[in-house]
């Protein structure tokens, strides 16, 4: 059985790899006690659906963290751009689902909502942003991995002519804006894979299956070596 408090963890954990700060900071669950920061107006929002479904907000009080990752234009990219690859690690431990949109919004009610999970982001005992997620009702967490997908292979039936993004990757890395706007023909990017390790394939975002590249009549395609299940692919 997985509790509420174990995956709020688990999302603040996946936030804070990703999340583009100058140093790294560190996750405490926020007791209620104190008053919380009014400086919630700025926040960046986004919702996930699935098999369990969630409101997440994160908010960095330094705006100069933004400004760093936004690179050498900071004013062509939007807050919720920069933070959105930390709420997609977030969400990806939710399971199945897709997440919304982002957006900038006032999220003091979900902030202060009794079933919210709060945390403070801190660095050298100085709180500096604030991450909060809602676990909404459907595929209760509390029921166990069986109900939940039991539920879910019963809804699945009924967008079986969706189609869906499959994509292969061989590699990722991180790059600051500037850098990107710096690249020509010719320029080399380092990836974070050595050659001959098996290629991701991911649906719509989810990591499902690692392959490898073939040539297939002159086209590129991938030969599936294995099917992760959804422990694994978390």
């Amino acid at each position: 059985m997985i509790s509420t408090q174990s995956v709020s963890e688990a999302a603040v954990d996946a936030l804070l790899r990703v999340l583009p700060t100058a140093v790294p900071l560190h996750a405490t669950a926020h007791s209620g006690s104190a008053e919380l920061s009014a400086r919630f107006g700025s926040s960046v929002v986004a919702s996930f659906v699935g098999s369990s479904s969630a409101d997440l907000a994160v908010v960095l009080m330094d705006a100069s963290s933004l400004d760093a990752a936004s690179g050498a234009a900071p004013a062509l990219v939007s807050s919720q751009d920069v933070l959105r690859p930390a709420l997609e690690s977030a969400a990806s431990v939710l399971g199945i689902g897709v997440l919304g949109d982002s957006r900038v919004e006032d999220a003091s009610t979900l902030f202060l909502a009794d079933d919210t999970q709060v945390f403070e982001l801190s660095a050298v005992g100085v709180v500096t942003g604030w991450f909060a997620i809602r676990l909404r009702s459907n595929g209760t967490i509390g029921g166990g991995a069986a109900t939940i997908n039991k539920a879910v292979l019963g809804n699945l039936g009924r967008i079986n002519n969706v189609e869906m993004t499959l994509t292969v990757e061989i590699g990722r890395t991180r790059m600051a804006v500037r850098d990107v706007l710096s690249l020509e023909p010719g320029a080399v990017i380092e990836l974070d894979r050595s050659a001959g390790a098996p290629a991701d394939i991911l649906l719509n975002g989810r990591l499902i299956a690692h392959g490898e590249i073939v040539v297939v009549d002159q086209d590129y395609a991938v030969r599936i070596t294995q099917i992760l299940d959804v422990a694994e692919g978390l």
